[in-house]
């Protein structure tokens, strides 16, 4: 996103140029009552359509073929005679998979008709005439929103299978789902698994380790070698400071590190302090300068090598590449303390972040400027809400549902419980982030960013890279990902993949047999679209991390014996999962 003057809100575009009094106050009244332009872009979309009267008759006649179609299979239905949906449902959406909704007349007619309007506006949206291609995006997101809200399936009175569970439990699945309806309430939050399912330490985060470095910012931790010999490199993860780092560490079978210890790595972690009202003013340099900078230097001090593998998940990875570019300035391409550099699902070129750019121009970003500014941070519900209304039907909807009008227990998950397990971000560093990445999307360009003292230029990387995205992935969509190849340096090696699934199970994604998933793989060309990418791209069947280990085996140096916890001057603080991670 070039700047906020894009959205969908042209008087808030157009005070920066200079407007009346009023339109300056309608504006500030919609950054206020309406941040997220929700209103607004869909009666922009509805006023559009009424401007362009030729295009509206269109779309109406095919309307018209729409409900004609229906009006067809309804009588048929009605009938008794089998027919074929008008719409069927996606693959992906299982609201009407109870055969309740194809086998009773009745309730197939409410789901037609529903599927029917539904896609048929969805359309709309997308086709929207005289607006531009982002505020078409915009209304036809809030557009979705809305219509998945209305779903039948979410009132008592219109979903066959709330009231089959009534009449069978004697009124006790609604009594149940009033209870979860109060405790939610009271949470002021929808929730997707119970707050103590699990406990960190015990049944998640469990890997044996120690934290063996801890400053403001981060601890660091290094867990206990579990081979007989270690490559001599280690290897530090960087994951994001949004979440708590053990979605890398979840259960034993799920672990990546537990799994790279095995493999004969010497593994790190970072496990970001959760901030407080007290660090408001920590900015994105100090978290790169005290977290990446000086957790590179600690590992390398204390295993008495030049350089360290450096990994990074999501927003992490955004930093590190940052870092990369920094330290290729800072220290000069052959004094980097890095062999080689890993990314996990992450975006340095923000010009289309997906869905995520509907929360994001420059009215929302004031609006989120703001409600920091009163805390000194933003808390980590408010960003998690986001990105579960990014997927609603099924991160929202579905325990809307299946809590309030089934009472049903929420099952015990544990990706949905560390998905819950939010931290905040400090404001003056998640301001920069928002402003300087997504808005002005600066990283990419030459030199536009000054980090820590020094001008940012990804060209400037000359390091290995190894890019790991996900086809579903709704965060970090895996084509602008693979944007990066663009602009590190000419000269650097890049191996690309492109795994299964999505943002979360595409890198939480360990071998199994029989295989599970799929990746694709592939060393892009530095101008290489990624249409021709993808055609030459080998397909391989499982996981990912076996590819990824046998790319850092010879980056990681001969195998040396493990650094033991148990010698002498060894800087144990602490057992992991450690301290930070447990903060609420």
């Amino acid at each position: 996103m070039a700047n906020g003057n894009s959205s969908g809100r042209g008087r808030r575009g157009a005070r920066l140029n200079g407007t009346s009094p009023l339109e300056e106050l309608t504006s500030a009244i919609e950054e206020q009552v309406d941040p997220f332009g929700v209103t607004t872009s869909m009666l922009n979309a509805q006023a559009a359509w009424l401007m362009h009267p030729q295009e509206l008759m269109r779309a109406m006649t095919a309307l018209s073929e729409d409900v004609l179609a229906l009006q067809t299979h309804v009588m048929r239905r009605a009938m008794g005679f089998e027919s074929e949906d008008v719409v069927a449902p996606n693959e992906d959406d299982t609201r009407f998979s109870d055969a309740a909704w194809q086998e009773s007349a009745t309730w197939d007619i409410v789901k037609e008709a529903y599927l029917a309007f539904t896609h048929r506006l969805e359309d709309m949206c997308y086709e929207t005439p005289g607006l531009s291609e982002k505020e078409r995006r915009r209304a036809a997101f809030w557009f979705r929103k809305w219509l998945n809200a209305m779903a039948p399936t979410n009132f008592f009175w219109t979903n066959p299978v709330a009231m089959r569970k009534f009449v069978d439990s004697r009124g006790e699945s609604l009594r149940q789902g009033l209870q979860y309806f109060m405790r939610d309430l009271q949470a002021k939050n929808v929730r997707m698994v119970e707050e103590d399912a699990f406990t960190i330490g015990t049944d998640l985060a469990t890997t044996p380790g120690h934290v063996v470095y801890r400053n403001r910012l981060l601890e660091l931790i290094h867990y206990t070698p579990t081979a007989a010999t270690v490559h001599a490199v280690p290897l530090l993860i960087v994951t994001p400071w949004i979440n708590k780092y053990y979605i890398l560490d979840l259960t034993p079978k799920k672990s990546l590190v537990r799994w790279l210890t095995e493999q004969g790595f010497s593994v790190y972690i970072t496990s970001w302090k959760n901030p407080g009202p007290e660090m408001a003013s920590v900015s994105f340099d100090d978290y790169l300068r005290e977290g990446v900078d000086e957790a590179v230097r600690f590992v390398c001090k204390l295993h008495k090598v030049p350089q360290v593998a450096l990994a990074a998940y999501c927003i992490g990875g955004t930093l590190v590449a940052t870092y990369m570019a920094w330290a290729n300035r800072r220290y000069g391409a052959d004094k980097v303390p890095v062999a080689c550099w890993t990314l996990f699902t992450t975006l340095t070129d923000f010009s289309k972040p997906g869905d995520i750019e509907v929360f994001i121009d420059e009215g929302s970003v004031r609006w989120l400027e703001q409600s920091m500014a009163k805390k000194g941070y933003l808390d980590g519900s408010e960003m998690a809400s986001s990105f579960r209304m990014l997927r609603s039907n099924s991160l929202i909807w579905h325990y809307f549902v299946n809590s309030y009008l089934y009472g049903e227990p929420l099952p015990p998950f544990d990706v949905l419980f560390w998905n819950m397990d939010t931290t905040r971000m400090p404001q003056a560093m998640h301001s920069f982030y928002l402003r300087e990445m997504y808005l002005n999307n600066n990283l990419m360009k030459r030199d536009a960013l000054t980090i820590a003292g020094e001008p940012i230029d990804l060209d400037r990387i000359e390091q290995p890279l190894y890019a790991v995205t996900a086809e579903d992935d709704h965060i970090a969509p895996w084509r602008q990902c693979y944007r990066i190849r663009k602009y590190v340096n000419v000269n650097a090696p890049v191996r690309f993949v492109l795994s299964s699934s999505g943002h979360i199970l595409g890198i939480v994604n360990p071998p199994v047999n029989p295989p599970k998933r799929s990746f694709w793989v592939g060393n892009p060309e530095r101008n290489e679209h990624f249409e021709h990418w993808q055609e030459r791209a080998k397909k391989k069947s499982g996981s990912w991390w076996e590819d990824w280990v046998a790319w850092l085996r010879p980056r990681c140096g001969e195998r040396v014996a493990p650094l033991s916890p148990a010698a002498p001057g060894y800087p144990d603080l602490g057992p992991a999962p450690g301290t930070y991670v447990l903060e609420k």
